[in-house]
């Protein structure tokens, strides 16, 4: 009988992750990746779906972690709820990392629970002094926890709150001077949102604090109309990216040089050879930058 238990100590070689194009892990791509995952040199996968106890996707997960660098991402603390975080989700999430040992660990900044009671959805948050104290104390107690360094993720963003007080880029950089957590910039979240709200992307690009990004995230949106007619984008991660968000993405890594890169696809996912050409594109900007 094949062991499908967790590693007791980490299978992980990978200290870091590279500054080239990764994919967001599915089962239905695991033999293609491990004959020949070319262009993609590493791997996110959702926390979530790794925190049971054995099985198949564990028993994966040990043989892709000796191959490549992994990313876990969370979507489940709740990181922008009133709510104080889950203690048995955050001894779950601790007990993946602990074995796993990733290369780097993110999560939304978004909430998802209320007194309780999860919803099944990243939800946004004003942006408000209250918010930023409330935030930044999770952030602190998820890193405490884990006893490492997080990423946070901007979302994506349908309307405006009106008792924000701050910018989401100010926002940002107020939860990293507190915590010296780093930032996941995701160029389609700024796309749709700057879409929704009819502001400029470039200006968020330039204001925001690109020196704490560790990672960018790549994904495709759906359009759609809101009750007056005017366009909708919604962040659907189902289908590929589009070529404003690549233009976007070329003129942030011109600032910022080059950085892991994620794409995006967990709805209507392709077959491989789609996917790992998504990442080729990707690669192919990175590489203007390094040659």
């Amino acid at each position: 009988m094949h062991d499908t238990s967790p590693a007791k100590t980490s299978p992980a070689k990978f200290r870091t992750v590279p500054n080239r194009p990764g994919v967001g892990y599915k089962p239905q791509h695991f033999t293609a990746i491990m004959e020949d995952a070319s262009p993609v040199e590493w791997l996110e996968i959702h926390a979530e779906n790794y925190m049971g106890d054995g099985g198949r996707p564990l028993a994966q997960l040990r043989h892709l972690a000796e191959k490549f660098p992994i990313s876990v991402h969370g979507v489940g603390l709740s990181i922008g709820g009133k709510d104080p975080l889950d203690p048995e989700h955050l001894k779950r999430l601790k007990h993946l990392c602990d074995w796993l040992n990733p290369a780097s660990f993110s999560e939304h900044l978004a909430w998802s629970t209320h007194e309780g009671h999860y919803l099944n959805d990243l939800i946004a948050l004003p942006y408000t002094e209250e918010t930023v104290t409330n935030v930044a104390d999770h952030v602190a107690q998820v890193q405490d926890v884990l006893g490492r360094k997080m990423l946070l993720e901007n979302p994506s963003s349908y309307l405006a709150f009106a008792e924000s007080t701050l910018s989401e880029v100010d926002f940002l950089a107020e939860v990293v001077k507190r915590t010296g957590c780093g930032l996941l910039l995701d160029i389609n979240n700024v796309f749709i949102s700057v879409t929704n709200q009819k502001t400029d992307a470039i200006a968020y690009i330039d204001s925001f604090p690109l020196e704490y990004v560790g990672e960018f995230h790549l994904g495709g949106h759906d359009e759609d109309e809101d009750d007056d007619g005017a366009l909708l984008l919604i962040d659907s991660h189902g289908r590929e990216v589009v070529d404003p968000v690549w233009a976007l993405f070329d003129y942030t890594l011109n600032k910022t040089g080059p950085r892991p890169t994620l794409i995006e696809w967990d709805a209507n996912v392709p077959d491989w050879p789609e996917l790992a050409a998504e990442a080729a594109r990707a690669a192919q900007i990175l590489d203007k930058l390094t040659v």
